[in-house]
């Protein structure tokens, strides 16, 4: 009886604390997304010769410490939760792939509303496609799941510093000729977001092609942070969180001696003095490292999530995580509003001070109002819908006890 309590409170605790990495992810999420809505120069690598040294500052930071990593816990955290899923499952006694598959419809169908009526740098679409590798591998071993996940990281990396490399060998004046070229379309860009709603539409549908474009370019990240997190969820990771305090420590050192430089030569490139040859290389070289800092801000969490101080901030967070869908597509339809002609047609007329300070306000109300939430209901309304599909049958709903992965 006593095992049998112990594993109950290690379960809590794992999902308690899985659902709060989600939660903390959401404010990356929201950072880089919000710059990104905002105006067509924000973290493009194109130099908006009307930026204040305030805003290149506040962008700076953003590239620095957030950019490419949220991505990429979240991209974990789907893993993780995968093979939750599927002991989910297997206790109901149900086929696990029939779930995953109309989960994965149900993703790439809210993924596609959702690029092309609010936000074209949709995730949801790309997670839909690539959790078929995780189907396809749900019944490899830990260390199967491991030595692949190194092995696509590995090739991933492996192209894109070769392009990086290649990017170099264009002049410092054709550089800039292409960043002149592309921002000579940011005018019309900015006038459709502005306009009404059809406009709008037409402006996420221009800039589909190249999302899709990007995303498969990051595929192989998001398919690495995948098999990671399939590998750790395996091992219940979380759930033997006390066991590896040294390790974990070792982890948040080396993540940020290996990942920070990284950061900083992308930010520099960016929207430092380094001059528009160096903007694609720089991103590389961040988009490289960025799993670095990503796993030192999981075991930074992990283990803050265990001191006192932690466990106060895990209460804060875990409300928004286990309702992430939902807040995430919140997000996109709040700055949707704000930015776009759906509302009060802000595009390109805010500065990134501005935009962060606004999406800080933002993540606030949103830990509110899912702590209010997930009071009183199982799932946040967004969550029910694709729960709903997952099982082919409308789920329970309304209970204050936590919600079972």
């Amino acid at each position: 009886m006593a095992t049998t309590t112990a594993h109950i409170r290690q379960d809590r605790l794992r999902i308690s604390e899985l659902d709060a990495l989600r939660g903390f992810a959401l404010l990356g999420i929201l950072l880089v997304n919000a710059l990104m809505m905002a105006g067509p120069y924000a973290l493009s690598g194109v130099d908006d010769p009307d930026a204040s040294l305030l805003g290149r500052t506040v962008e700076g930071l953003v590239q620095t410490f957030v950019a490419g990593k949220f991505y990429l816990l979240f991209s974990f955290l789907f893993g993780y939760s995968f093979t939750l899923q599927l002991a989910s499952a297997e206790g109901d006694g149900a086929r696990p792939v029939p779930r995953l598959l109309r989960r994965s419809l149900g993703l790439f169908v809210l993924g596609a509303l959702h690029a092309v009526l609010l936000y074209v740098g949709d995730i949801l679409m790309t997670y839909a496609v690539f959790a078929l590798v995780l189907v396809a591998a749900r019944n490899w071993s830990p260390r199967a799941a491991r030595l692949a996940a190194w092995i696509v990281y590995g090739c991933a990396c492996a192209f894109l510093l070769l392009v990086g490399a290649l990017s170099l060998l264009a002049s410092h004046a054709e550089a800039a000729a292409l960043d002149a070229e592309l921002a000579s379309g940011f005018p019309a860009l900015a006038a459709d977001y502005r306009g009404d709603a059809a406009s709008v539409v037409r402006a996420n549908l221009g800039q589909l092609p190249d999302a899709l474009l990007g995303a498969i370019l990051m595929g192989g990240f998001v398919v690495a942070a995948f098999l990671l997190g399939l590998y750790c969820g395996k091992q219940r990771f979380l759930a033997d969180v006390g066991s590896r305090h040294a390790a974990m420590r070792r982890m948040c050192l080396l993540g940020v001696a290996a990942g920070l430089p990284g950061s900083v030569f992308m930010a520099l490139t960016a929207t430092g003095p380094f001059g528009p040859r160096w903007a694609l290389f720089g991103q590389v070289v961040g988009t490289v490292t960025a799993p670095a800092l990503t796993a030192a801000y999981v075991c930074g969490m992990l283990l803050l999530m265990r001191t006192a101080r932690g466990a106060r901030i895990t209460a804060l967070l875990a409300p928004a995580g286990r309702m992430a869908l939902t807040n995430y597509l919140a997000q996109s339809l709040v700055m949707a509003l704000v930015f776009t002609g759906y509302g009060l047609a802000l595009y390109d007329r805010l500065g990134p001070a501005a935009v962060v300070l606004g999406s800080l306000v933002l993540y606030g109300a949103q830990l509110a109002l899912s702590a209010h939430l997930m009071a009183r209901f199982r799932y946040g309304p967004v969550e029910w819908l694709l729960r709903t599909v997952t099982l082919a049958r409308f789920p329970g709903g309304r209970t204050r006890e936590p919600a079972a992965r």
